[in-house]
């Protein structure tokens, strides 16, 4: 991580501190309230809770700190990329999408996207650049994607796209803030399904958008205000919470990621495995240079679906779950979700343990399926 990185984490637990008064509490107040005092014509204040909340500005300041922007929350992932597409787009426009990523992007373009007469068009993550970006009002990508953990380019996509007068969104759900800043690299809007690496503990829904450009803001607000899809008060305050642990949770998800995937590339169950810290992994020469660290996420393929599930649901220490980037390592076999992936597909996603019991639980499934 580097030492710019580093400076965000450390102020990031102190960014109220220089509002407090004396007697002010020090972790952040829960604000539940849908109404607000507001004596005769009020500007500049709260006044009703679908507008704004204190609770949010907190975490939105937060989020900010680490990604050098202006956000705007949202009560998930799929509800701020819902709020990028419905805010910025209209008729006639036309989207490009990962062929490869998540897949309820694709399908929420396909099933509410398309009837309003925008064209929805997707590529595969590697050869994204190719074919150039001609005619599209948007473009967005998702680097890592997920499942498969493929990289794109975001400078050389975020050129080509202003060349063409486009705007490049980019879902950096598989990195935090921590791992990858896309808007350092020239795209205009970031998108984060904070539920997962951001929160970190499973337990809360969220997520944001975060751009450099006040009018994005501006429309994804006014679009969050009008639509009524806002994050609730009591989950934003678990995500700010969240956010005081992520430097310290994502360093050791992904020091145990790197550590884990040298392991298995030596294992005889394990075959296409990927992860972009390793040597030789397609991606790994771009990951140096744009990425912080390689993140959390593993993913490889095991003899079949029977021996996929076996190896998820007998391994002591990974939880069978969906989602990713929780405190507990878990592990899903992504073919039943839809994704075109092989049977034995698995997405691993490496938690908190102690990294030497983990891995000696994982082997040990591992040694049990393929003896």
């Amino acid at each position: 991580m580097s030492e710019t990185a580093k400076s965000r984490a450390a102020e990031l637990s102190h960014l109220r501190s220089g509002d407090f008064a004396a007697g002010d509490p020090i972790p952040l107040p829960l604000t539940m309230a849908s109404i607000f005092h507001t004596p005769g014509v009020e500007t500049g204040v709260d006044q009703y809770g679908r507008y704004d909340n204190p609770t949010w500005r907190a975490v939105e300041h937060v989020l900010g700190h680490l990604e050098d922007a202006q956000c705007v929350s949202f009560p998930s992932g799929m509800g701020a990329i819902s709020s990028v597409f419905f805010a910025l787009l209209k008729s006639g426009d036309r989207v490009l999408l990962p062929a490869d990523g998540y897949h309820a992007t694709r399908a929420m373009a396909e099933r509410f996207l398309k009837p309003f007469g925008i064209t929805c068009d997707s590529r595969p993550t590697p050869t994204f650049l190719d074919g150039g970006f001609e005619g599209y009002s948007l473009v967005f990508v998702e680097t890592p994607s997920n499942p498969r953990l493929d990289i794109c380019d975001i400078s050389a996509i975020a050129k080509a796209v202003r060349e063409q007068g486009g705007i490049l969104v980019v879902d950096n759900t598989t990195m935090t803030p921590f791992g990858q800043r896309p808007l350092d690299f020239g795209a205009d809007i970031v998108v984060s399904a904070d539920t997962k690496a951001v929160n970190g503990h499973s337990d809360v829904l969220f997520g944001h958008v975060a751009s450099r450009n006040p009018d994005i803001i501006a429309k994804v607000t006014d679009w969050r205000a009008m639509a009524g899809g806002i994050p609730g008060p009591f989950e934003a305050w678990l995500v700010h919470r969240g956010l005081e642990t992520l430097e310290v949770r994502f360093d050791r998800m992904c020091s145990s990621a790197e550590t884990i995937a040298q392991r298995l590339k030596d294992h005889r169950a394990v075959r296409g495995l990927r992860f972009p810290g390793l040597n030789g992994d397609p991606s790994h020469n771009l990951a140096r240079v744009q990425m912080e660290r390689f993140g959390f996420l593993i993913s490889f393929e095991l003899a079949s679906a029977d021996k996929a599930e076996d190896f998820i649901n007998n391994c002591q220490l990974i939880e069978a779950a969906t989602s990713f980037g929780g405190v507990h390592t878990s592990a899903e076999r992504r073919s039943k979700r839809g994704d075109a992936v092989p049977p034995g597909f698995v997405r691993l996603s490496i938690g908190c343990e102690p990294v030497e019991e983990l891995w000696k639980a994982i082997e040990t499934s591992l040694d049990r399926i393929s003896g």
